[in-house]
């Protein structure tokens, strides 16, 4: 059986909508908890895929949170090996870094449900599953497109959402594998920084979750697909 294992940042933050896709796929799950575990273990290097999570730090905090270093270095051996890595959010961003891009504050919070603009390439598979989708933005912090990396999808105020590195590599800023029920638990864990983000409410989030969660998950479970099955997974 082939095996995934996702790097997790905070417990609220899993892979939710993508655990019962990769697990019809015959792909078993386990998960990494990225603050503690040995990121160095061998198991890591040898899954025959690697999600890496999202989380509330910065790549860049590094002096506070030192297992992000290990955490790159893994990404970079990896993607180095030719095996698949798929970064969501803070999981993106690692990806920028390990690739030798920078990483940086955005100045500003992209918070809430909206499209994103594909990129001609964006517009090819597996991203054209997400032409015209509202998606789940959750960031303030925006990186450098990693020289060799091609760019797929951007947004009014953020210029990278996405990149593809050859054929193993994804990362999406943004989200397509929240489900309504599983945002429940993000609502509590970034109580903080929704109060602090003018114009976002957790009624309002859990309104636009209502809309658009589940078409989005199905979108994002045929742009898992599209991406894991030319990988031979």
């Amino acid at each position: 059986m082939k095996r995934a294992i996702a790097l997790r940042h905070v417990a609220f933050e899993d892979l939710d909508g993508f655990a019962a896709p990769l697990a019809r796929r015959g792909i078993e799950i386990a998960y990494c908890e990225a603050p503690t575990d040995d990121l160095g273990a061998d198991t890591l290097l040898g899954a025959d895929l690697l999600v890496v999570l999202g989380g509330p730090i910065g790549v860049y905090e590094t002096r506070d949170y030192p297992f992000l270093g290990d955490e790159i270095a893994l990404i970079e051996r990896r993607l180095a090996r030719n095996l698949p890595v798929l970064g969501l959010c803070l999981g993106a961003q690692l990806m920028a870094a390990a690739l030798g891009a920078r990483v940086y504050p955005a100045g500003f919070k992209e918070i809430g449900w909206a499209p994103i603009m594909l990129s001609a390439s964006g517009e090819r598979a597996p991203l054209a599953e997400l032409d015209r989708r509202p998606v789940l933005h959750w960031h303030g912090d925006t990186f450098d497109l990693p020289a060799g990396a091609v760019h797929l999808a951007s947004t009014a105020r953020t210029a990278n959402q996405a990149f593809a590195w050859e054929r193993h590599g994804l990362a999406l800023q943004f989200h397509v594998e929240t489900t309504a029920r599983g945002l429940e638990r993000w609502y509590v864990g970034h109580t903080l920084e929704i109060a602090a983000t003018e114009g976002v409410t957790v009624p309002a989030l859990r309104t636009d979750a209502a809309r658009h969660a589940a078409p989005l998950v199905e979108a994002g479970t045929r742009m898992l697909d599209a991406w894991l099955t030319p990988l031979g997974l």
